[in-house]
């Protein structure tokens, strides 16, 4: 029997599933190995039994993070969706203020008695990433995703097989992709800390990458911080670029 597929969605523009969406035919390749049991975005159907779940968006409330649990305990595979589920993506940038300023600014709520009670306003200090919640078994970065690395991980998933994320950075696909280096333009670019993968897709139009793939595992920080002086960018420059996606990273 080919594994039940499921998707959901949290704090989130839902512009992953779209990419999903969009892959047209490409997907009915997808059909041959996997069986969408519930997917909002595409189909009116829906089932509580599922093999593999996929989860895009951050988790924003206490609510959400009981139906992660739940979608967790019904799942034999968990896959992370895009970067705010892999690493809380631009929702973790409201961490620079109180809930009770967030509130005020996005709902104009400026008193709590207002809410009270009510738990779609019930917001958690910061937004968080799925593995803050549960354990995630595989992820496909990116914002939006990658179309044929969505392709890719999932057809590893459906055959047993532990999909493998690039360990090297944009910069490698930027140099395949002959590209003039940004630093070059005087333009600050993350490829050299962050993960490809998707084939150094902003860079190729002139744009910098912003990180929404996440960060290296073992980026070389030393070297990147040679390539900031050499072209003389600041510190703060730097740490606002990294907080773009990657909000008060540990470690960076």
């Amino acid at each position: 029997m080919k594994p039940r597929v499921a998707f959901f969605d949290f704090g989130c523009c839902e512009g992953c599933q779209l990419q999903i969406a969009n892959l047209e035919e490409d997907i009915l390749k997808l059909l041959d190995i996997v069986e969408v049991v519930s997917f909002r975005e595409v189909m009116k159907e829906h089932s509580d039994e599922y093999d593999i779940a996929f989860i895009e968006g951050s988790i924003e409330r206490p609510m959400d993070e009981e139906a992660l649990k739940e979608i967790r305990e019904n799942a034999k595979i968990l896959v992370a969706l895009g970067a705010c589920a892999c690493i809380g993506g631009v929702n973790k940038l409201r961490g620079e203020w109180s809930v009770e300023e967030v509130r005020k600014e996005v709902y104009e709520i400026a008193d709590p008695k207002d809410i009270e009670g009510n738990p779609y306003f019930d917001l958690l200090p910061n937004a968080k990433a799925a593995d803050e919640v549960v354990k995630v078994d595989a992820y496909i970065p990116g914002c939006p995703i990658d179309r044929a690395e969505f392709g890719r991980v999932v057809t590893s998933v459906a055959l047993g097989k532990t999909p493998k994320l690039p360990r090297y950075p944009i910069c490698v696909e930027c140099k395949k992709n002959e590209n003039v280096c940004l630093f070059e333009q005087g333009k600050f670019c993350l490829g050299p800390i962050t993960r490809a993968g998707c084939n150094s897709a902003c860079p190729n139009h002139n744009s910098p990458c912003e990180g929404c793939r996440g960060y290296l595992d073992e980026p070389r920080l030393e070297a990147a911080k040679d390539v900031i002086e050499k072209y003389g960018f600041t510190l703060e420059e730097m740490l606002k670029a990294f907080n773009m996606f990657n909000f008060k990273k540990e470690g960076y």
